[in-house]
């Protein structure tokens, strides 16, 4: 009995406490590996969130909190592109634009276009209205119906809000995009996850990827950069 002891249950009692001490060691390297992996494919969703919401904002005066809305300016919506012809730093240019807006006070962009097509040297913004889906996000991976949900998370929203606020006596439009890291990390070690969001609640920091804040105006960043 001692001999079938010391032969073959000490070195498998041995075997199993090695692979479970290397699982310890190894399984925090995995969650950082996956958690990256996946934290990379979320921040470019909510770098597009932000990228569609600024236009919106310069289109309507404001975000959204509607990701059916902000899809629907995707592949509905128009945003104007301004075409600078001459430069205010042209004398000649400058005193031809002023010498025609003295003959006639109400003379559009497009008049204005039309002496510079003739050969007149002047000062003019035309406006052209662009679809956006022609102009924004024009990556060959983008797809817009990615920004619906969360990344690995089974189809959970991305949380968004959008409100106004006075910020020193001006309404200032703010928005923010979330992901929990409940979702994020949905399957992997769930005891990590728990530190992790622990961590990041003991720091006074959202648990999971952001962009922009509805608390207060920080320039639409992301909590990661």
């Amino acid at each position: 009995m001692k001999k079938i002891l010391t032969i073959i249950v000490l070195p498998a009692i041995i075997i199993a406490l090695g692979y479970l001490i290397v699982e310890s060691i190894q399984e925090p390297v995995r969650f950082k590996n996956d958690r990256e992996k996946r934290e990379n494919v979320a921040i470019q969703i909510l770098k597009d969130i932000r990228t569609l919401q600024v236009a919106y904002k310069g289109h309507y005066g404001k975000f959204t909190p509607s990701m059916d809305s902000l899809l629907d300016f995707y592949h509905n919506g128009k945003i104007t592109i301004v075409k600078q012809i001459g430069s205010m730093d042209d004398s000649v240019a400058v005193a031809n634009t002023e010498a025609l807006r003295k003959k006639n006070r109400k003379i559009t962009p497009e008049e204005l276009y039309a002496h510079y097509q003739k050969g007149m040297n002047v000062v003019v913004a035309i406006e052209t209205p662009i679809a956006v889906k022609d102009t924004l996000l024009k990556r060959a991976d983008f797809n817009p119906e990615l920004l619906k949900s969360i990344p690995f998370s089974e189809g959970k929203p991305i949380i968004m809000n959008a409100v106004t606020k006075m910020v020193s006596g001006v309404e200032v439009p703010l928005f923010e995009a979330c992901m929990p890291f409940s979702d994020l990390l949905k399957g992997l070690n769930h005891q990590l996850i728990v530190n992790l969001n622990a961590e990041r609640n003991d720091t006074g920091r959202y648990p999971g990827l952001k962009v922009g804040s509805v608390d207060a105006p920080n320039n639409n960043a992301g909590n990661w950069e």
